[in-house]
């Protein structure tokens, strides 16, 4: 397991199926099918797809009788945990029970007879099902409204997740996780830690109950990608959250994408699959970066291997730059330096770069670095380094006019 960058506050656990969440479980991904969950076909080959990407546990929609039986047929077959999403008719909560689901959600803003709730966690009780009390911000009690001035507030979605998790417990039900989701990402944060403070929810072992992260109503991409993670990575990094879920307005397959990369770059989870990382360009590139970079991520994205790979855009600065990288190539004077571990192991022609990396990710993938360090051809790094000082000599040492940049900058500071 990678190292935690931030230590997690503590919470209790519940098994959602056999994934667990909360306690020291790693940070799980959810998303939730756009399917008609009557269509069991069509919502198995979506929760397949999603769990391919990288989702640990998939919700769908339980909103008629239609979707219940689905669900009865859908969750013998699901390759992961299935949450039966249920808004407005506790009966339906019911109903998805019978039908084997791992977990339910339950809006508190929609189904606020106290009796209906009460019989809902009972019934999960009986069968060891949890449940997430899934307050959102746009979905409150009228009540709510009027005693917070007619606003959504972060007290005001706290107080909703509290009501109906007294409810619960009126019942001797405490298999619960919660989320308190806004698609306003200041106003998201703070509910979160708000929650996560309030000694309501802590027990006598200074634990939390599990938090389900997500920015509700995120929105297409690029915008509800960006906003999403600015809630989610903010909470993670003060080491709150267990669970999360992108809620965009995009294929369901990108939520888990984008959810497993977010943990992976956090060090929260081991990586899946290939983490490319480029330079930006600048003076002395030696080539199209981008294209190379995204003809690079194509290629190696389909090899599935838990790698990070390097694109550099010169040789001058590209293998120190990129040392820390499992694989990376350097382009420079017609020639691509492949490096592993910053250490050259092969000079390949400018037309052969996508194709060396695809092969030396092989090497690494089926015999380790070491290996690959130890499968370096004879020659290499001193050809390496001939085009490096020879670019050089053509480029000198500031190919980027920086100094010249400082100076003048001096001059400006030395004329007032």
């Amino acid at each position: 397991m990678i190292g935690e960058l931030i230590p997690r506050r503590p919470t209790r656990q519940i098994m959602v199926g056999d994934v667990a969440v909360g306690g020291d479980a790693p940070v799980t991904v959810q998303s939730m099918t756009t399917t008609k969950t009557a269509d069991v076909d069509g919502t198995l080959a979506q929760i397949y797809a999603l769990a391919a990407a990288g989702a640990d546990i998939v919700r769908c929609t339980c909103n008629e009788q239609a979707a219940a039986e689905g669900l009865a047929r859908i969750v013998p077959r699901s390759p992961v945990p299935i949450v039966a999403d249920v808004h407005n008719n506790h009966l339906r909560a019911l109903e998805a029970l019978e039908a084997g689901v791992h977990c339910l959600r339950l809006n508190p803003g929609n189904i606020r007879n106290p009796d209906k709730i009460k019989a809902v966690a009972t019934a999960a009780g009986e069968r060891g099902v949890p449940i997430r009390i899934g307050v959102n911000g746009g979905s409150l009690d009228p009540a709510l409204y009027e005693r917070h001035g007619g606003e959504v507030t972060a007290a005001a979605m706290v107080e909703s997740a509290r009501h109906e998790y007294a409810l619960f417990r009126e019942v001797g039900f405490d298999d619960v996780k919660i989320s308190v989701k806004a698609s306003n990402v200041p106003l998201m944060i703070e509910a979160y830690r708000l929650l996560a403070d309030d000694p309501f929810f802590i027990d006598d072992e200074g634990r939390s109950v599990p938090l389900h992260l997500g920015v509700t109503e995120a929105g297409p991409l690029p915008g509800g990608l960006v906003k999403a993670t600015a809630g989610i990575a903010t909470l993670l990094c003060e080491g709150i959250g267990d669970t999360i879920r992108y809620s965009l307005t995009a294929d369901p397959v990108e939520e888990a994408v984008a959810g497993r990369l977010l943990l992976e770059s956090l060090g929260l989870r081991e990586r899946k699959g290939l983490d490319l990382i480029a330079c930006p360009s600048c003076g002395r590139a030696e080539v199209d970066v981008i294209a190379l970079a995204d003809e690079a991520q194509r290629a190696l994205s389909d090899m599935k291997i838990p790698i990070q790979v390097a694109v550099m855009g010169c040789v001058v600065n590209g293998p120190g730059e990129a040392r820390s990288a499992d694989l990376g190539i350097s382009a420079g004077r017609k020639r691509g330096h492949v490096f592993v571990k910053g250490s050259v192991v092969s000079v390949v022609a400018e037309d052969e770069m996508v194709d060396a990396l695809v092969h030396w990710a092989g090497i690494i993938a089926d015999d380790g670095v070491d290996a690959a360090l130890a499968r370096a051809e004879e020659g290499a790094a001193a050809a390496a380094e001939a085009d490096r000082a020879a670019l050089l000599d053509e480029q000198g040492d500031d190919a980027n006019a920086s100094e010249q940049r400082v100076e003048i900058i001096r001059a400006l500071e030395g004329k007032n």
